[in-house]
């Protein structure tokens, strides 16, 4: 190949670089003419068989080849990339696209709802963490070490080994709380009596999902402490509260029951939404949805914070946010509020 030929070359690779239309195009180019096996490296294996006049004509041609064709690629690939960065020009005389207001989710309305009928009754808000120790989550509110809420089926430990957890089980780390009365028992370790608050707030828990539970789901605590605290004061808060929420048709129940952390203890129902108390699968045929879990708390949770159990009374009571949910809007599966499902999401606007 001679230096008139290469010269002829470098115009048609400088040509094809110039139209190549994306930068694998522009690549392509590059690898034909100056990779590897491309045209440069043969035209340089052909000046060993070149006279001595020839080889410098070649060379020289060789080198503007190699000049030229770089510069042709690095220009276009250059030009490509302001055209991709520049991108499509915005027109300022189009009106811009109405995307409708949002709306709160059914769950944060319940929540909201519920600080304010709680507010009117003198509760304020109290909130923790959602990790918390196992002795502020268990061994505070008077759970004992082979109670089966500790067991890794029930709670998520964070930290535990394959081993599983240590022996005994609230040794372990920590734990994603179960409950929030974490937050009450941080709050009567930090303030003297009395006390009246709410601690709304997300739980986990290892349930099985179905129409009413869930793994991950949100509770509202409550905690009152004074003296002369009596079991008729948190049936009249809760029976006012079911009453301003769900309307005065809602139906209520107590019922007798046992947690650790509060004697006497009891669970409160609201009657159900979907069938109205004649008996459906929402409510396993019972005619009422459980909500919460109450009673006067016990002495020996006084006991790990400090209070006098002879001098203070006080109860407390935990209530699910999603059931609460089902029922006020007619929601007859708990997974419709974790589908994001926005034409469903929608009629809370």
């Amino acid at each position: 190949m001679n230096a008139a030929e290469i010269d002829s070359l470098t115009a048609q690779a400088v040509a094809e670089a110039g139209a190549a239309g994306t930068a694998d195009a522009v690549e392509a180019v590059r690898i034909r003419y100056l990779g590897r096996k491309g045209l440069l490296p043969q035209i340089m294996a052909g000046l060993k068989d070149a006279t001595g006049q020839e080889r410098g004509a070649i060379g020289r041609s060789a080198n503007a080849f190699k000049t030229q064709v770089t510069a042709a690629v690095d220009a276009r690939l250059a030009a490509l990339r302001g055209a991709i960065q520049q991108g499509p020009v915005f027109d300022y005389t189009r009106p811009g696209a109405w995307r409708g207001p949002g709306s709160m989710h059914p769950v944060s309305l319940v929540i909201a709802e519920a600080v304010r009928i709680f507010a009117r009754m003198g509760f304020r808000v109290a909130e923790g963490p959602d990790i918390e120790t196992p002795y502020n989550n268990f061994e505070a509110l008077n759970t004992p070490d082979y109670h089966p809420s500790l067991d890794t089926t029930d709670t998520f430990w964070l930290g535990v080994g394959a081993a599983g957890l240590a022996a005994p089980p609230y040794q372990a780390s920590q734990l994603l709380r179960t409950q929030t009365s974490p937050v009450q028992i941080r709050m009567m370790q930090s303030h003297p009596p009395p006390i009246r608050i709410i601690t709304p707030g997300r739980c986990y828990r290892r349930d099985t999902t179905d129409a009413t539970h869930s793994a991950n789901f949100h509770q509202i605590e409550g905690l009152y402490v004074d003296r002369q605290v009596s079991l008729a004061d948190l049936k009249g808060t809760l029976a006012s509260f079911a009453r301003e929420m769900m309307g005065s048709g809602v139906g209520v129940r107590f019922r007798p029951h046992f947690f650790p952390f509060t004697e006497p203890s009891v669970e409160v129902d609201f009657s159900c939404h979907v069938c109205a108390g004649k008996g459906c699968r929402v409510c396993k045929h019972s005619g009422w949805i459980e909500i919460a879990g109450a009673g006067m708390v016990d002495p020996r949770v006084f006991g790990k914070v400090g209070y006098d159990a002879e001098a203070w009374t006080g109860f407390a009571f935990g209530m699910g946010v999603e059931r609460i949910a089902m029922i006020k809007y007619g929601i007859p599966d708990i997974r419709l509020l974790y589908e994001n499902d926005a034409r469903f999401l929608a009629q809370f606007e």
